[in-house]
């Protein structure tokens, strides 16, 4: 007969209290309950773990076996309790993907309330243009892509919002006056850096300026240097103009309608884990407008 662990469990209560009433009562079982299950551990020994009937002084083996006991109940509760806190998404590991605007913009009172509430949850968070966050996802590198992505097998997509694209130049560039009048005509030769969020957009009028480019630059904290630089303008959606750039500008465009639009994308059903879900259902739920 193997040792189970209620043999552990039944052992240590009558060495703890000292009788088989006390560990009875303790346990919520009969005291002939734990007399028979203390009986086969000692069998499964093949020696006694008391002195005497009245179980109130342990032999110097029950001594040692008491400690080795008491580990291994505590290991046994603390298992007990991990795999349960995984099965609430209470613990566990996340993979985010997702677009530099998003993880700097969206995700941080996101991720503070969602990690306040669940501590033993680790989220890796890594940033990437939006053609990227799509191959951690198909290559499983991802649990959650947050970007500008296209319906994909295997896998469902929610739209969580969207912004308005514009120009992004130095705030002191002959552009600025124009606004809010600007028009994709007045951006005809002047230097354009492309990025990758260009080929979302398919207004004809914007396509010659789009191959007139001879940048092209995918990071955007790299598009935002270029711009200081005065290597060009470039059009980039709302959100990507971070606050602490004060001496670029955003400048939307009239007669366009073009927006991005970020869809939060995740494994079809089944394909999570709970703690991954839950935070999806986090950022699904989020108020996300209010921080636009």
């Amino acid at each position: 007969m193997a040792i189970k662990i209620e043999m552990l469990r039944c052992f240590q209560a009558v060495a703890d209290h000292g009788s088989l009433i006390g560990a009875a009562d303790a346990l919520g079982r009969t005291p002939s309950a734990i007399s028979m299950m203390l009986r086969q551990f000692e069998d499964h020994i093949g020696a006694p773990l008391f002195e005497s009937a009245r179980k109130s002084r342990l032999t110097p083996l029950g001594v040692l076996i008491r400690n080795e006991s008491a580990r291994e109940l505590l290991h046994y509760a603390r298992t007990i309790d991990a795999i349960e806190a995984l099965a609430r998404g209470e613990a566990g590991n996340v993979r985010l993907s997702c677009t530099p605007s998003v993880a700097q913009s969206i995700m941080p009172p996101i991720l503070r309330s969602f990690i306040k509430e669940r501590p033993g949850v680790r989220i890796d968070m890594r940033d990437a243009d939006s053609d990227a966050v799509q191959r951690d996802l198909i290559e499983g590198r991802a649990d959650i892509g947050l970007a500008t992505l296209p319906v994909m097998p295997g896998f469902q997509r929610n739209l969580i919002f969207s912004d308005a694209y514009g120009v992004v130049c130095p705030a002191d560039h002959p552009l600025v006056q124009r606004w809010p009048d600007l028009r994709w005509r007045d951006l005809d030769g002047i230097d354009f850096i492309a990025n990758g969020l260009c080929a979302q957009i398919s207004d004809a009028e914007f396509l010659p300026i789009l191959a007139a480019s001879n940048l092209m630059v995918r990071n955007t904290a790299s598009i935002l240097t270029m711009l200081r630089a005065g290597a060009g303008i470039t059009i980039l959606p709302q959100l990507a103009l971070l606050p602490e750039f004060q001496d670029l500008r955003f400048l939307p465009l009239a007669g366009t309608q073009t927006r991005r639009e970020v869809w939060i994308v995740t494994p079809d059903k089944g394909g999570l884990s709970p703690a991954a879900e839950a935070l999806a259902a986090a950022i699904c739920a989020a108020r996300i407008d209010a921080l636009l």
